[in-house]
């Protein structure tokens, strides 16, 4: 009798498939892809006929084909980076309560605190940029570590769905297309990962998040 501790070989290969979608997201939005990527995308050949991702891959993969690394490069800047603030803005405060390194980045450091991650010497984003989250995601599937239901319920599901749907809608094909999947994505783990009963979403004031800064430190 097989061990049924021991994950199936599909579910081993759609939690793979999973986590390399997390990390492609991730990287798709923190930096602009180099030519092997493109390169990559542009050559995806679905090969699922049933999955709901399949019309988003190949949108994608089309989108690659007629991209150049150095006007995606420039579109990037204008979406996420801009000289003071991008067109979108990858942080699950802003999403929350319109204002960056509010009481969602408080909330996100005490559970990463908690699942023994930190943040590199190196990065200077706060840990609620949507990559960072993304990579945090694609670790705890890669550990087969249960927390991740719970961290995306409690992290991600409240808006970067939505900020997946910003993305869906900007004039770029390339991450326009980007948007699209990660919205088709993210909506089917949502219905799909079990939800934490201890599920709590961080979404207040900045008003209220100052209040509740001061009361903290009294």
């Amino acid at each position: 009798m097989a061990d049924a501790t021991v994950p199936s070989t599909e579910a081993a290969e759609r939690n793979a498939l999973r986590a390399d979608i997390y990390r492609l997201l991730a990287r798709l939005v923190r930096e602009t892809p180099n030519a092997e990527l493109l390169d990559f995308l542009a050559g995806l050949e679905p090969d699922d006929e049933n999955s709901p991702l399949k019309r988003h891959w190949a949108s994608l993969s089309l989108a690659a084909r007629h991209a150049r690394v150095e006007s995606l490069h420039d579109v990037h800047f204008g979406l996420f980076v801009g000289v003071i603030q991008g067109e979108l803005v990858p942080y699950a405060s802003w999403y929350l309560t319109g204002s960056l390194m509010e009481m969602p980045l408080v909330a996100l450091r005490q559970d990463l605190a908690r699942l023994g991650f930190e943040r590199a010497e190196h990065v200077k984003e706060p840990e609620d940029h949507f990559s960072a989250m993304c990579e945090v995601m694609a670790m705890l599937i890669d550990a087969g570590d249960a927390a991740q239901a719970g961290f995306f319920q409690r992290h991600l599901s409240p808006w970067a769905l939505r900020f997946m749907q910003d993305l869906a809608r900007v004039e770029s094909p390339f991450y326009a297309g980007v948007g699209a999947l990660g919205e088709a994505f993210l909506a089917r783990e949502n219905a799909q990962l079990p939800l934490d009963p201890d599920t709590r979403v961080v979404m207040v004031s900045p008003s209220a998040a100052s209040s509740d800064d001061e009361a903290g430190d009294s």
